[in-house]
C-alpha cells in the first residue's frame, strides 16, 4: 500500500521531492526496499502534522505537501491542483482539497468530513456534521474534505505551536486549528474520490478495485 502512494506521488507534476515520515522501524525498512527516502522521526508526536514539520524543519523548500500513507489511490492530477494555487499567491499560507458528495449516505456519516467555503475558496467550516443546514430544501451542494494538506513551511513549523481551540477538541478535526487562530486555509475542488484504508473492509475494496482494473488491462488487450 505504501509502495503505491509512493508511487502515484511520485507521479505529480509540482512535487520535487518525495519523503516518507514514519517512527516504525518496519516501514522504515519496507520504504527503502523500493527505494524510497526515509526519515525516522520522534515516536511521541500527537498527530501527523507534526511528524511532517519535523522532516520539513531540515529541508530546504517552500511548499510541504502531507500525503497521508493510507490512501493508495492517491491521484497525481489532484496533487497538482491543490499545489497549482500556492505556486499562483503567495497569501495562501495553507491549502487542501474538497469533492461534491454524490452518496447521500456520506451527507450525515461523521467519518466524512464535511466542508463550506467562502466565495474565493477558502475554508469558513470543517465539521462531521451535515453542512450547510438545507432549511428549505433548496438542495445546496454539499463537500467533503479530502484529507490532503499543504503549508508554507514556515506556516507548518510554527503550526504544533498553535493553542488547540474548542472547535478542534469538539469535532476531532486538526484542521479547525488554523480556522481558530484566524488563519486562511485555501480549499480547491477535485474529482479525485479519495478511499483512504482504515480497517480490513477497506483494504479489501482496495484491492478488490486494483483486480479489476488489472482485469480491464488484461481484457483490454
Amino acid at each position: 500500500m505504501l509502495q503505491h502512494v509512493y508511487e502515484r506521488a511520485s507521479q505529480a507534476r509540482y512535487l520535487s521531492s518525495i519523503i516518507v515520515a514514519t517512527d516504525d522501524e518496519r516501514i522504515f525498512e519496507v520504504a527503502r526496499s523500493f527505494g524510497a527516502r526515509v526519515r525516522m522521526t520522534r515516536p511521541d508526536h500527537a498527530s501527523g502534522t507534526d511528524r511532517v514539520a519535523e522532516v520539513a524543519s531540515a529541508e530546504n523548500c517552500d511548499i510541504v505537501v502531507n500525503i497521508q500513507g493510507d490512501e493508495p489511490l492517491i491521484d497525481p492530477g489532484a496533487i497538482d491542483a491543490a499545489i497549482l494555487p500556492m505556486t499562483h499567491d503567495s497569501e495562501i499560507q495553507m491549502a487542501t482539497l474538497k469533492k461534491r458528495i454524490e452518496d447521500p449516505r456520506e451527507v450525515n456519516d461523521p467519518n466524512v468530513v464535511k466542508v463550506v467555503t467562502d466565495l474565493v475558496g477558502d475554508a469558513i467550516y470543517f465539521s462531521r456534521h451535515a453542512i450547510p443546514y438545507d432549511r428549505d430544501a433548496a438542495n445546496p451542494p454539499v463537500y467533503k474534505h479530502i484529507g490532503l494538506y499543504l503549508y508554507r513551511r514556515e506556516f507548518l513549523l510554527a503550526y504544533p505551536t498553535l493553542p488547540l481551540g474548542p472547535l478542534e477538541k469538539a469535532e476531532r478535526l486538526e484542521q479547525l486549528r488554523a480556522l481558530e487562530n484566524g488563519h486562511k486555509i485555501r480549499v480547491v475542488d477535485t474529482d479525485y474520490e479519495s478511499l483512504g484504508v482504515d480497517t480490513p473492509q477497506d483494504l479489501e475494496r482496495v484491492c478488490n478495485l486494483f483486480e479489476s482494473s488489472l482485469t480491464g488491462v488484461e481484457g483490454n488487450g
